[in-house]
C-alpha cells in the first residue's frame, strides 16, 4: 500500500506559539536575553538541542529540559491545527496509509494527534526519543520504513522545512514541500513538488505518484 508520511509542526499544525514561548522560558531560566517571539519562529522544525546551540546556549542539554518543563505542561497544547486539516487527513487516509514523521519527540506528538483527533486517520506515527535516539530525520525515515515493511520508492514524505525534503531524499523517498509552514522558498524549491494550498495535497500526493 502506498505510504504518506506527514511532518506536524508547520504542516498540520501551527505550533509557534507554545514552541516560542518555551524557548523563551527556557532562554530566561538559563539567564539570557531571549530575542523577540517573532524572530523565532526558524526555531519551529529543526531538533531543539541544535537551536539552543545556534542561540549562543552554553549547554543545550539543560536549556532543552528547561523547554520541555513547560512544554509538556502548557506549550504542547498551544497549538493550532490548520483549517481544513481533518477533511484534507480524511481524503489521503481513503487511499493511503498515512503516517507521522515529525522531529518532535514521539511521546508529545501523540498527546497533540490524540487531543486534536488526528490520530485516527494516522495508521502509524514516528519521531525521536526524548533521549535523542532518531533525532535525525533520515534516520527517522528510514527507520519508518523498515517498521513498515515499506519501499521509499513507494511512500512520498510531506513537510514544510528543508528537513524533511533532505530526510527524504536520503533515503530515496519523494518529497512535497507545504508552503504554509515556515519553510522558506528556498527549502521549498528542493522538493519534488510544492503545493500551495492545504485543500489541493491530496492532488499534489496523486501527481507525486503518477510517475512511479
Amino acid at each position: 500500500m502506498t505510504t504518506v508520511f506527514l511532518d506536524l509542526d508547520g504542516t498540520l499544525t501551527d505550533p509557534a506559539e507554545g514552541i516560542v514561548t518555551s524557548v523563551i522560558h527556557a532562554l530566561e531560566r538559563v539567564g539570557l536575553d531571549a530575542p523577540p517571539p517573532d524572530t523565532l519562529t526558524w526555531v519551529i522544525g529543526p531538533p531543539l538541542i541544535e537551536s539552543f546551540a545556534r542561540l549562543g546556549v552554553p549547554d543545550p542539554v539543560k536549556a532543552l529540559a528547561l523547554y520541555r518543563e513547560r512544554f509538556a505542561e502548557v506549550g504542547l497544547f498551544e497549538n493550532v491545527p490548520y483549517s481544513g486539516v481533518e477533511g484534507v487527513l480524511a481524503r489521503l487516509a481513503a487511499e493511503y496509509r498515512l503516517c507521522l514523521a515529525t522531529a518532535k519527540p514521539l511521546v508529545y506528538a501523540k498527546r497533540i494527534t490524540a487531543h486534536f483527533g488526528m490520530d485516527r486517520h494516522l495508521s502509524a506515527q514516528f519521531g525521536p526519543e526524548l533521549d535523542g535516539a532518531r533525532n535525525d530525520k533520515g534516520d527517522l525515515l528510514a527507520y519508518a520504513l523498515d517498521q513498515l515493511g515499506e519501499r521509499a520508492g513507494n511512500a512520498v514524505m510531506i513537510g514544510d522545512r528543508h528537513h524533511d525534503i533532505d530526510a527524504a531524499r536520503a533515503v530515496g523517498m519523494r518529497s512535497i514541500a507545504v508552503t504554509w509552514g515556515y519553510g522558506t522558498p528556498e527549502e521549498h524549491r528542493q522538493a519534488d513538488l510544492v503545493c500551495d494550498h492545504l485543500t489541493d495535497l491530496p492532488e499534489a500526493v496523486a501527481r507525486v505518484f503518477e510517475g512511479r
